[in-house]
C-alpha cells in the first residue's frame, strides 16, 4: 500500500489524485477530454481522440482514486497517455488495494469465523 501511494523510489503515488506527484496522463478518453461544463461544444469521437486523447497535456478531468498500471521491473514510470501499460487505470489494478484497506480496517476480531 505504501508504494502505491509513494514510498517508493521515484516517490511517486500511482493513485491519481493522491499526493502531489501522481500520474497527469491517465490512459482513460473521458477523464482526458475537457469536461461540458467548460466547453460546451460537441466532442465528437473521432474529435476527441484526435484534439484530446493524443494530447501531450495533463488531464482536464482528474479521475480521483484510479489505481494506474505503475512502473516496471526498474521502476521506471512514463506519464505519457498513450503508454498504456502503465498509465491505465483497471479494475485489477484497484481491486487488490481495496481488499487490502478492508482488510486493515477491519482488523482480525471475528471475520476468520465462519458464519452459521
Amino acid at each position: 500500500v505504501d508504494y502505491i501511494l509513494g514510498d517508493n523510489p521515484r516517490a511517486t503515488s500511482y493513485m491519481v489524485g493522491y499526493g502531489n506527484n501522481y500520474p497527469r496522463q491517465v490512459h482513460h478518453r473521458g477523464s482526458s477530454i475537457v469536461s461540458i461544463k467548460v466547453n460546451p461544444t460537441f466532442v465528437s469521437c473521432r474529435g476527441g481522440y484526435a484534439t484530446w486523447f493524443s494530447r501531450k497535456a495533463s488531464d482536464p478531468n482528474l479521475l480521483d482514486g484510479a489505481i494506474v498500471g505503475g512502473p516496471d521491473a526498474y521502476d521506471d514510470f512514463a506519464d505519457e497517455r498513450d503508454n498504456y501499460e502503465q498509465t491505465e487505470p483497471a479494475t485489477y489494478n484497484n481491486a487488490p488495494l481495496i481488499g487490502v484497506l478492508s482488510r486493515l480496517h477491519g482488523g482480525s476480531g471475528g471475520y476468520n469465523q465462519l458464519l452459521p
